[in-house]
């Protein structure tokens, strides 16, 4: 009896809360999707630089080295200061060589002095053979003689150039315009002809050399860029150079690529490419370290994306969160080739008229629905006009 009872009453509880639910009032509406700033990327003309360790080197080097043997009797030169080529800078004894040329100067007088009886002689005996007043054996003789005395005039002449050149050697002259460093000698001391230690040397300062180093995997990408038209080469007036010093200053001087090495250094992998620098100042300096920036080319149609606006996932792989024409985020795995300015250069996943999410990207996620605003830096305007990269 119990049961039949009951089971009526649970009927009606039930549908007493049947009633409760359906006349509850409805729930909160739908959230609307989250705003995030975005840039609109656009296609831009980017020049293709690399910035690339190297040294200076002087444009030229010489060492000063005595061509004759003798003791110093003077320097001519302030160490550290600018010499002209062709200026006396050592003064080598020259009494043994003067004596040598004054003997020299003898030896040519009496050469010729020699030659002229040798000469009268043979003509004479030439005369006397005609009317067969002597035998031809004597005119022979006679002109023999005289030849002989032309070349000892001539050997004469020879050993006297000799004793001029070594009495001018006692003179020991800058080979080169440049900055002279300091003197290996001073006066009194005793040098000899071609020794290894050089007096001192010279350093061709202005214009000057900077060496740097590029790897030749580097150099091969550009071959092919320029082959597929991907980069064109600038002009001549476009192709500088310019240099950070040690410091972190910029050298106020724009330089020039001359040529790069024909073959790669096994050990380093690298090539090396040298530039030239006017140094009028002189404040490069041999040896110093600095850094280059290279002009490589122009990359036209080059995709730039704010550096805040790519992260990058567990694989290590750039990527980038872009709202689609839907208003639906895309999440995009990018391929970048290096840092232009702030921005990153896309080669590959992104494309000009993309929006960019650069700011808000915590609150979304690939798929799901949000409002694009274009990004306004703080003091700045939209960030989606386009930047002439230099």
């Amino acid at each position: 009896m119990k049961l039949r009872y009951s089971l009526p009453l649970l009927g009606a509880l039930a549908l007493l809360s049947g009633c409760k639910k359906n006349a509850a009032p409805a729930g909160p509406a739908a959230l609307p999707p989250p705003e995030v700033g975005v840039v609109t990327l656009a296609a831009e003309r980017v020049e293709i630089t690399t910035e690339l360790p190297g040294r200076t080197a002087a444009l030229r080097v010489a060492e000063v080295r005595p061509q004759v043997s003798g003791i110093i009797l003077k320097r001519l030169f302030t160490e550290g200061t600018e010499v002209k080529a062709g200026e006396q800078l050592y003064q080598i004894d020259p009494a043994p060589y003067q004596a040598a040329f004054d003997s020299a100067q003898a030896t040519v007088a009496r050469s010729e002095a020699a030659m002229k009886v040798a000469k009268l002689l043979a003509e004479r005996r030439q005369r006397l053979a005609k009317s067969n007043a002597i035998s031809k054996q004597e005119l022979d003789d006679a002109t023999a003689a005289y030849e002989q005395a032309r070349a000892d005039l001539a050997a004469s002449k020879a050993s006297l150039e000799t004793a001029r050149i070594n009495l001018t050697y006692t003179e020991v002259l800058a080979p080169i315009s440049g900055r002279i460093g300091r003197s290996a000698i001073t006066e009194g001391a005793l040098v000899t002809s071609n020794q290894t230690l050089p007096l001192a040397t010279v350093h061709q300062l202005d214009p000057i050399y900077v060496d740097v180093t590029q790897s030749s995997l580097q150099l091969l990408r550009l071959k092919r860029e320029f082959a597929a038209g991907q980069l064109k080469n600038t002009n001549e007036q476009e192709a500088a150079t310019t240099l950070v010093l040690e410091d972190g200053t910029e050298y106020p001087e724009t330089g020039k690529l001359q040529f790069s090495e024909v073959s790669v250094d096994p050990g380093t992998g690298s090539v090396t490419l040298r530039a030239v620098f006017p140094n009028p100042r002189r404040d490069l300096l041999p040896g110093m370290f600095v850094r280059a920036t290279l002009k490589e080319g122009v990359k036209e149609g080059a995709i730039l994306a704010p550096q805040r606006g790519v992260t990058r996932n567990s694989r290590g792989e750039p990527t980038a969160m872009v709202v689609d024409a839907e208003d639906k985020v895309e999440l995009r795995v990018l391929k970048t080739d290096r840092i232009v300015g702030d921005k990153w250069l896309v080669t590959e996943g992104l494309q000009p008229g993309d929006r960019l999410v650069v700011e808000g990207v915590q609150k979304i996620r690939p798929g799901a629905q949000a409002r694009a605003v274009e990004f306004v830096p703080p003091g700045g305007s939209p960030a989606s006009a386009t930047v002439k990269t230099r």
